[in-house]
């Protein structure tokens, strides 16, 4: 036998387990200077509170934050993980960077059984260093839960032995259910293999045994319905709200359904898929090596067709529903997705090319160098380091305002909101009042100037990462359509919101596209000398 295919074959007997340790060090380590930084973002706004409730109250139902109907599943691992490490910012990281691990094995057994040992190694190296599933490696949100859960039913459920075994469908349900109860949007993964089931029984209805095969595998892929609707309605019964507050409705799903946002959607989405964050590179290379014919009689075999297409069919509904569903198109809704890609780019790369490892290198570099540069449109901080230099300034801001104002009222918006009213998302060690506006833009800073005698101080900060003006934006187009349908609003710079607002800047820093800036007002005050009554 030749070498590489007894390699080969080793590499496909080593048991799963084994790998698990591995996989967990090389998450852990190369996020070791990123496992003490404060919570961010949504974690900071809603999964952090929502969790620290539970782990306090026992309460399903977050008491200190807006309820907005997402299942509890994250909130219930957390708070568990808590009561065995203590509630800290790096032992929350380091469950995160558990569960990312666990993940990355799904990944490596889906690949390993579809296209051997080689490719599973290559996507799951590639997997990790993607900037988007890099940054949520160790963040708190509720799509890693989402994304371990689905990935390892997509693997039981595309397995070479799933149809041979009575265990699989069961099984599969499960993982759908834990996936559904970690995010409820992972629902629409198991609603794609439905359909995909339901074309085969349409397409072999005359044959007793495929029929009684998909009517089992559609039972299993409905089972997880089951559990999210019995979240929902106790959390109606406990709120009056099936889906979460009206506000939270409205954004996230009646004021998306006009046909021209969900185009403009679905445009963000296929570049979230195909482009973002040097994602261009595999999926160029990709396309690139399908235009030369396989010659070599050794060469790696393809994924079977059945399991190219249930693939392209969850790619594709994902897309749509997303497309559809969720105010903000954020990238990291789509994490279970980019694995699948990664194994489809690395699968046609080994079957097309000897050379395929120059594509594999050439996709690390694009990578790595994605975690640091910027893309020439505006993102979210959270799809790169950038998030990083975001927290830092948020730390450095929130520890003068503490040290030098510690009774002041705050104008500031979401989320630095939560960073400075609650000591336990790791920014200040009591807290701070707080006066909200929704943004920095123009709009919202008059209104704040209409009611000054609210706030004596100011935290601005960049909501978002624009390319530099007079720098390349590619993004420049959509800036209308982006404003009309997904919130899109250029910040006011701390001068000109000091300017408005008549207030003195403090003090200002910037990392990278990330600004802040601490402003100060004074004010004056009639102050009246009341004599104490005697009695």
């Amino acid at each position: 036998m030749p070498l590489h295919r007894r390699v080969r074959d080793t590499a496909s007997q080593i048991p799963l387990w084994t790998l698990f340790p591995l996989f967990f060090a090389f998450v852990y380590l190369s996020h070791i200077t990123l496992l003490r930084l404060p919570y961010f973002w949504d974690e900071a706004g809603y999964y952090i509170p929502a969790a620290w409730d539970f782990f306090r109250t026992g309460s399903l139902i977050p008491q200190s934050t807006l309820t907005n109907a997402h299942p509890p599943l994250p909130s219930i691992l957390l708070a568990v993980w808590w009561h065995l490490s203590s509630f800290v910012v790096s032992g929350t990281r380091t469950f995160i960077c558990l569960v990312t691990a666990a993940a990355l094995l799904a990944v490596y057994k889906l690949a390993r059984d579809l296209a051997g040992a080689l490719t599973a190694a290559t996507t799951v190296f590639l997997t990790a260093l993607y900037p988007v599933w890099f940054t949520q490696s160790t963040l708190a949100h509720a799509d890693i839960f989402a994304a371990a859960f689905t990935l390892w039913a997509l693997a039981v459920y595309l397995a070479p032995s799933a149809k041979s075994s009575n265990l699989n469908p069961a099984l599969t349900a499960a993982l759908f259910s834990l996936a559904a109860l970690s995010k409820e949007t992972a629902i629409v993964t198991p609603f794609a293999l439905a359909i995909c089931q339901i074309v085969l029984l349409v397409q072999h209805r005359h044959d007793p045994n495929v029929r009684r095969e998909c009517l089992r595998w559609l039972t299993a892929l409905a089972i997880p319905i089951i559990p999210l609707a019995a979240w929902y309605a106790y959390h109606y019964h406990q709120t009056g709200f099936v889906f979460g507050n009206p506000e939270f409705l409205r954004y996230n799903a009646t004021a998306n359904l006009t046909p021209v946002r969900i185009l403009f959607s679905l445009w963000h989405r296929f570049v979230h898929l195909t482009i973002h964050m040097n994602l261009f590179v595999p999926v160029l290379c990709g396309l690139a090596a399908l235009l030369i014919p396989v010659s070599d009689p050794d060469a790696s075999p393809a994924i079977p067709r059945s399991a190219r297409h249930t693939i392209a069919v969850v790619l594709i509904a994902n897309l749509v529903a997303f497309s559809i569903l969720g105010g903000a198109l954020l990238t990291r809704y789509l994490l279970p997705l980019y694995p699948l890609e990664m194994l489809l780019c690395v699968s046609v790369w080994r079957r097309h090319l000897p050379q395929w490892w120059a594509f594999a290198v050439l996709s690390a570099v694009g990578f790595l160098s994605a975690l640091w540069i910027n893309p020439p449109y505006t993102f979210a901080p959270e799809d790169n380091l950038t998030y990083r230099n975001m927290i830092v300034l948020h730390q450095q801001a929130a520890a003068i305002i503490e040290h030098r104002f510690p009774q002041a009222t705050v104008l500031t918006a979401w989320p630095a909101t939560s960073e400075l009213s609650r000591p336990e998302i790791g920014y200040t060690h009591r807290p701070i009042k707080v006066f909200a506006i929704q943004n920095f833009s123009l709009d919202e800073v008059q209104k704040a100037a209409a009611d000054p005698g609210q706030f004596d101080t100011a935290l601005l900060f960049s909501t978002k990462c624009e390319p530099v003006p007079g720098h390349i934006d590619l993004g420049k187009l959509n800036h209308s359509a982006d404003t009309r349908y997904y919130d899109f609003h250029s910040d006011l710079s701390p001068v000109q919101t000091a300017a408005l607002l008549h207030g003195q800047l403090l003090w200002q820093a910037s990392r990278n596209c990330e600004w802040v800036a601490i402003l100060r007002f004074p004010r004056i005050v009639n102050a009246t000398l009341i004599r104490p009554t005697l009695r």
